[in-house]
């Protein structure tokens, strides 16, 4: 009969579809915040390849032969040279203050030293706060002066017979181009996605218990908790699944990248991810029944989930906690069927375990969201009264009364509250544990000893000496050592050929192939490191003809094997500690976003309540002033855990002049809390903050220039960055705390943050008069 319903899946989407219509939040949450957050990362990462990194040298020599190594220098690819500082005084300014991310040390008397034998020594100094921007310009300065060291000319000694050297030959597997693109946008795209889909499902479930009607999307389904349950999620699985195919097109169509492995299995996994991140982010709505705190909660969950999927830091070297919370995340096992298939092309069968665990763990979300959805039909909660809107325009309010009252209301808002006071705590200690080991350790690799020699036995036990990598397979074929490598029971594989002593012995160079996974960066070189370690060791050795390492002859062998010793010196993070570097940088990050969400949230509730009235009480100068002074005062606890104590309590390094932090500190939570008012001011619920800005936190980091140089960034996207405070923040408060910078270093920073402060207190109090007039009766 016409008009009876059907109580099907497709009555509860074609409402859920209507809905999303309707709601702008959700329109813009799951279709153009994703669009947004991918445009922006892949412009960011657009330049795949890290060139013309700025170096200082200082050329205390001043000869021909220094000249000759200041122009390989400015030859390199990797790095330019854009200032010649007279002494290291200059060039350590010149890296604290950022002019120059490396410096190269050519000591006096180099070109006298050569010619006599002594091997004087040439000193790379790289930042290794700045981890990525560090590495590589310490890789391509080391290269330059190699290739300007092996054209010296030959030295009077060089007639003698002496032994032929060991030479590690790189084969780089997977990404031979090492091209960031490859290596960190393929993670980065779904990682942003799994927030967007947790969070839009739990947009979707928890607003039946407040703006919609939960009795209505029951009644929809015939009361199946099945059907309403499959219903209510199956429009968001589409359109995420387009997203993740958008996400897939961008690395494979626009970068070009080749896709080595089983699509059908990577597109079976992505389908487990976002039904496994649905079911997530809806469960947590059904055990609190509380959409501000679910939201809250799916945030804490899945914003750190990129440290915990071992992308970055690889699992291999985490705590035992970080593996075992890892393990549940279902990003953490999409992540490894990705690079498995799309990056290093294995056979499908040896990505078996990560999708069963992937498919596992999709079972248990969506059956305990089921479970939970039935609970909750049998015990509804009465709907609560909403109160009418109260035009509260009593008149202006002073900076006094303004501060009283925004501090009185965050402490009683509960979503507010935990934003801004109760997340810093939370974030700081669960967001470092991937990173607490700091250095990778005990890599397993395969060597395939072919010589079977004293030589190939000595670079064995000097190889697996080395603290980054283990010797834990000794396979018989190459053959069998790359299977190894692609059930990932090996990151790397050392090839001792047949007649390796006997060419060395012969005086001639005896090469030794390195095959190296670069899917993950940090193991790659790692990896690379320990091998090329374990083996200049042993060349060492042979050279010196078994002299004593302290004496004259040992010294006098390497001179004549290598003229110039070429010294590698990280500053600011001296061990390399890869949570010495990250985690930092994120706690500044994790102060801006809390504090934007929360200050915008307070002006959305602000507007629940008191609707036009209370948004144009707000909306003064002084109130703007005063709420900014309370979010300063609530944000003290959250500077004094990120910036003074646990800095300490980690290991990491962090400077004593605590007055100069307090003094960078203070504009760059005033712009936060002026940025969020000026948000804030046109949303209408308090939730918005939430479902807006969650998501694009990791696109954010990446136009900091801490992970990512701002030299490989488009002019355009890294003049866009100067909005918001986290660019000049970021980087001020790392250089003063972990460089120990003096404001005088950082003082453009410190100048930008006062300029937001200024821009985005006008901006506050205009916006808020506009939108005290705003009639739009859909805006949220």
């Amino acid at each position: 009969m016409p008009g009876v319903r059907r109580f099907g899946i497709v009555d509860v989407a074609v409402r859920e579809v209507a809905w999303i219509r309707r709601d702008k939040v959700a329109l813009l949450l799951v279709v153009f915040i994703p669009l947004i957050a991918f445009a922006i990362l892949a412009a960011t990462f657009s330049n795949a390849v890290i060139r013309d990194l700025r170096v200082d040298v200082v050329d205390q020599d001043r000869t021909k032969t220094s000249e000759t190594f200041v122009q390989a220098i400015s030859a390199a690819p990797g790095v330019t040279v854009a200032r010649r500082s007279s002494d290291l005084n200059g060039a350590m300014h010149a890296v604290r203050s950022g002019e120059a991310i490396a410096t190269v040390y050519i000591p006096e008397n180099l070109e006298r030293d050569i010619a006599g034998g002594r091997r004087p020594q040439v000193v790379i100094f790289f930042n290794k706060q700045f981890f990525t921007p560090g590495n590589v310009a310490s890789s391509s300065l080391q290269a330059a002066l190699s290739a300007a060291i092996a054209d010296l000319p030959a030295g009077p000694h060089t007639a003698a017979f002496k032994l032929g050297p060991l030479v590690v030959e790189q084969y780089v597997l997977t990404n031979p181009a090492l091209n960031y693109a490859q290596f960190l946008l393929r993670a980065i795209l779904p990682t942003v996605l799994h927030i967007v889909i947790a969070i839009s499902a739990g947009y979707a479930v928890g607003s039946e218990f407040g703006s919609r009607s939960m009795r209505e999307w029951l009644a929809t389904a015939g009361d199946s908790m099945l059907i309403a349950l499959v219903g209510k999620l199956a429009p968001y699985f589409v359109i995420f699944l387009v997203m993740m195919a958008v996400g897939l097109g961008i690395i494979h169509g626009i970068f070009e990248i080749p896709f080595r492995g089983d699509p059908m299995l990577v597109a079976a996994g992505a389908c487990l991810l976002i039904i496994a991140y649905l079911s997530l982010g809806a469960l947590l709505q059904l055990l609190v029944r509380n959409l501000a705190f679910g939201l809250s909660l799916t945030g804490i969950i899945c914003s750190p989930a990129f440290g915990f999927a071992g992308v970055g830091f690889p699992v291999l070297a985490m705590n035992i906690f970080s593996r075992a919370w890892g393990a549940m995340l279902p990003l953490r096992w999409y992540i490894q069927i990705l690079f498995d298939q799309a990056a290093r092309g294995v056979p499908a069968g040896d990505s078996a375990e990560p999708f069963m665990m992937l498919g596992g763990l999709a079972v248990i979300y969506f059956g305990l969201t089921w479970l939970r959805l039935r609970s909750v039909a049998r015990h509804p909660r009465p709907k609560p009264v909403e109160a009418p809107e109260q035009d509260r325009s009593e008149g202006r309010i002073g900076i006094v009364r303004a501060f009283t009252d925004e501090y009185g209301w965050i402490i009683r808002d509960r979503m507010a509250f935990g934003l801004i006071v109760v997340a810093p705590i939370v974030y700081g200690v669960f967001y470092p544990q991937p990173y607490l080991g700091q250095l990778i350790k005990d890599i397993p690799i395969a060597i395939v000893d072919d010589d079977s020699s004293d030589v190939s036995r000595a670079i064995i036990q000097a190889v697996n000496a080395d603290e980054a990598v283990k010797v834990v397979l000794r396979p018989t074929t190459l053959a069998d050592a790359q299977a190894a490598l692609a059930r990932r029971e090996v990151f790397g594989i050392l090839s001792i050929p047949a007649g390796t002593e006997r060419e060395i012995l012969k005086g001639d160079q005896a090469r030794l192939p390195a095959y190296v996974d670069s899917a993950y960066f940090l193991l790659y070189n790692r990896t690379l490191q320990g091998i090329q370690e374990g083996v200049g060791a042993v060349t060492a050795d042979l050279a010196a003809r078994s002299a004593r390492p302290d004496g004259s002859l040992y010294r006098a062998a390497l001179a004549q094997s290598s003229p110039v010793e070429i010294l590698n010196q990280p500053l600011f993070n001296p061990t390399g500690g890869y949570g010495s570097y990250v985690v930092p940088a994120a706690f500044m990050l994790i102060l801006q976003q809390t504090r934007l969400m929360g200050a915008a949230t307070v002006a959305g509730v602000a507007y629940e309540q008191g609707g036009r009235g209370a948004r144009r009480r707000r909306g003064t100068l002084s109130a703007v002033l005063g709420q900014s002074l309370a979010h300063l005062l609530l944000a003290l606890p959250g500077l004094a855990l990120f910036l003074i104590v646990l800095p300490r309590v980690y290991g990491f390094s962090a400077t004593d002049h605590v007055l100069d932090l307090i003094v960078l500190a203070i504009p760059f939570i005033l712009s936060i809390s002026l940025l969020g008012q000026f948000v804030g001011n046109w949303f209408k619920r308090g939730e918005t903050a939430v479902l807006l800005f969650v998501a694009i936190s990791l696109p954010i980091f990446f136009l900091v220039g801490v992970a990512w140089p701002l030299e490989a960034i488009p002019a355009m996207l890294r003049t866009a960055s100067l909005i918001l405070p986290s660019t000049f923040g970021i980087d001020g408060l790392v250089r003063v705390n972990q460089m120990g910078a003096t404001l005088t270093d950082v003082w453009k920073d410190w100048i930008g943050l006062w300029v937001l402060t200024g821009v985005y207190a006008v901006l506050a109090v205009a916006s808020a008069r506009i939108a005290a007039g705003w009639r739009v009766s859909d805006a949220r």
